[in-house]
């Protein structure tokens, strides 16, 4: 590992300023993904300013019925939260089919969505990897592909954003704020995160020196009608194949969908929100046949790679087993689901 200043900040500003104005500099919050990546030579600032003990650790109720969670509010503490459970429950659910208890434990919610891919070839730096190494290439492109993205990806980078939690705030139009040297910015999170074009090292739209603060829930009164699946290889402690962040409001037949809100995860650089299977699900009864069909739609642009071509039919399943579960009474109980 390389050797680095460390230095504590006093408050945001303090932290935002002494960053800003070294360019080899980072922030250290809980430290679960960044220092393994400095154990790997993945990355090396040369001064690490920790903001750990920043005072932006409560979770508050916001005017209309929201909720603002600070960046260092724990994961365990944000999927237990009475508010979050009774009013966002997807949240919870994709907090808690996340890493283990112990990394919950410690690992913020500033950190989560700023978390790096877990591609294999990003953390092995003996290959070449245009993220960890711009302009060197992607050995994924040629080599194994069945964690990789089959939406939004380019010749660049074809590599999967690992975060739960940021695919669940995507469907629920989370809003992350933060403080860079020009001030405070507030930026919805679908999009605070980038795919990866020609410049896949660039994770996200924060510029050098800005701090994510705050993320802020907005009311949703029916996303109390919420539910997140997450498919793996195996049962704990492993990142998605795919997985789906469902909230549905619905008429009051109880079946037909007056409105949605879907994201998926595992299958593109940034959490994918889903705008065309919403839109290809409002208005409709919630059967099994509409939900593959607005699959259909969302993923009718995929390009799988050699091995994971099982995601596109994987996203159609998971999707429809979702909505199953948030409408048992609909026609037909979505019973082909699985």
């Amino acid at each position: 590992m390389k050797p680095f200043r460390y230095e504590r900040a006093t408050d945001a500003a303090h932290a935002v300023a002494t960053v800003a104005a070294h360019p080899g500099a980072a922030f250290l919050g809980a430290g679960t993904n960044l220092v393994d990546h400095l154990k790997l030579g993945i990355t090396s600032p040369d001064l690490l300013v920790d903001v750990s003990r920043l005072p932006l650790d409560e979770v508050t109720e916001l005017d209309g019925g929201g909720l603002r969670v600070g960046a260092n509010v724990r994961n365990a503490d944000l999927a237990a939260h009475p508010a979050v459970r009774a009013r966002y429950p997807v949240l919870s659910q994709a907090l808690l089919s996340g890493a283990s208890g112990q990394l919950r434990n410690l690992a913020t919610t500033g950190g989560n969505l700023l978390q790096r891919t877990r591609c294999a070839y990003f953390q092995d730096p003996s290959t070449p990897c245009n993220k960890r190494d711009p302009g060197s290439g992607c050995a994924a492109l040629e080599g194994w592909t069945r964690y990789h993205a089959i939406l939004g990806a380019s010749s660049h980078c074809v590599a999967v954003h690992p975060s739960d939690m940021a695919v669940a705030m995507a469907a629920l139009e989370a809003v992350v704020v933060t403080l860079g040297p020009d001030g405070e910015r507030r930026i919805p999170v679908t999009e605070f995160h980038r795919l990866p074009g020609d410049a896949p090292h660039r994770d996200t739209v924060l510029r050098h020196g800005e701090l994510i603060t705050a993320v802020e829930l907005p009311a949703l009164p029916w996303a109390a009608r919420s539910r997140y699946r997450k498919v793996r290889d195996r049962a704990s402690y492993a990142f998605a194949l795919v997985s789906v962040a469902v909230a549905l409001d619905l008429e009051d037949d109880g079946r037909t969908v007056r409105e949605a809100r879907i994201a998926l995860g595992g299958i593109a650089h940034k959490p994918w929100r889903a705008e065309r299977a919403e839109q290809a699900l409002r208005g409709l009864p919630a059967t099994e046949e509409n939900c593959r069909t607005a699959a259909d739609a969302e993923t009718a642009d995929a390009h799988p790679l050699r091995d994971n071509a099982f995601k596109i039919p994987l996203v159609h399943n998971t999707l429809a087993a979702v909505v199953r579960d948030l409408v048992p009474e609909a026609p037909g109980r979505l019973e082909g689901a699985r």
